[in-house]
Parts: structure tokens; C-alpha cells; sequence
């Protein structure tokens, strides 16, 4: 009950947070830049090109974002809309295997975890044809998998609107 109740405080602190973080932004009407859209409050960026998951970081960064941070169902609904192909997003298990997180340092939500393909992330199986898998995409089938980082893919950005 105590850990279920700290859950739940952590979770409606987070939740104030964000409510207040709105109403700053409703007060200042901000918007996305051209080319990125709009979604909860957020700017995304779908590429067109495809590169590794660490030049495809570098490019978010370079347009004053980083790969996106899914927080919730709702935004995992939204880009499984928008994407069409596979698409690096911004988590991975680089620092320690298996201990996976997002670019801004979060640890993976364990709500968030059905959203992985099974009996996905494997870290290639074993198998050495796929070598160490440590970073995150979006299937075309909307599930998770983990890949090695230097495969080419596209990739989608998140940062604030202006």
C-alpha cells in the first residue's frame, strides 16, 4: 500500500507539473516551426532521410530538440499514426544492458513496456548476425524492437514549441 501510494503521489505530481507547464504555454499561444507538428503540447519532426540512431540524435539536437520521449498511450497513438516505416526513438540500454531509457535520462515507464514487440528487447537473441542491439525504433507494425544503433532508419524529434 505504502509503494502504491507513492506511486500514486509521484504520478499526480507529475501530472500538476505538466498541468501548470499547459497553462504556460496557453498563456504564450506557442507554436512548432514549420515542418513540425503539434501534438500535446509538443513539436515533432518525422525525417525524410535515414541514418544511425546516433546521427539521427545528433540531427534533433541540431534542430533544438532530441529523439522523442514517449510518455504516454496517447503519444505512442499519435506517432504510430504519422510513421510509416521503421523509426528510431529515444531510448536505449547503451550505459548498462537491459536497464533501459530515454534520452532525458527517464527510466522506462513499466506502463509503457506492452508496447514492445515479443519477446522483444532480446538484444538480438544471441545471435551474432545481429550483434548488440541497444537502441529503440517504431515498427511498421506500431510495436517496439531493439536494433543495433548503427543501422540506418528514420527518426522522429521532439522539443518545445516556440
Amino acid at each position: 500500500m505504502i509503494e502504491e501510494r507513492d506511486r500514486l503521489n509521484a504520478t499526480l505530481t507529475e501530472m500538476s507539473n505538466e498541468m501548470i507547464r499547459l497553462q504556460s504555454l496557453l498563456k504564450k499561444k506557442k507554436i512548432c516551426p514549420a515542418g513540425w507538428m503539434m501534438f500535446n503540447s509538443s513539436c515533432y519532426f518525422l525525417s525524410t532521410s535515414s541514418d544511425s540512431w546516433n546521427k539521427a540524435r545528433e540531427d534533433c539536437r541540431n534542430r533544438g530538440g532530441d529523439l522523442v520521449v514517449i510518455n504516454d498511450d496517447d503519444e505512442q497513438n499519435f506517432l504510430s499514426t504519422i510513421i510509416n516505416k521503421e523509426t528510431w526513438i529515444g531510448l536505449n540500454d547503451i550505459e548498462t544492458e537491459g536497464s533501459w531509457k530515454w534520452v532525458d535520462d527517464t527510466p522506462l515507464n513499466q506502463l509503457l513496456t506492452k508496447h514492445w514487440e515479443q519477446p522483444q528487447p532480446d538484444n538480438g537473441g544471441g545471435d551474432p548476425q545481429w550483434g548488440e542491439e541497444d537502441c529503440a525504433h517504431i515498427q511498421t507494425d506500431k510495436f517496439w524492437n531493439d536494433r543495433k544503433c548503427s543501422d540506418s532508419m528514420q527518426w522522429i524529434c521532439e522539443k518545445d514549441p516556440v
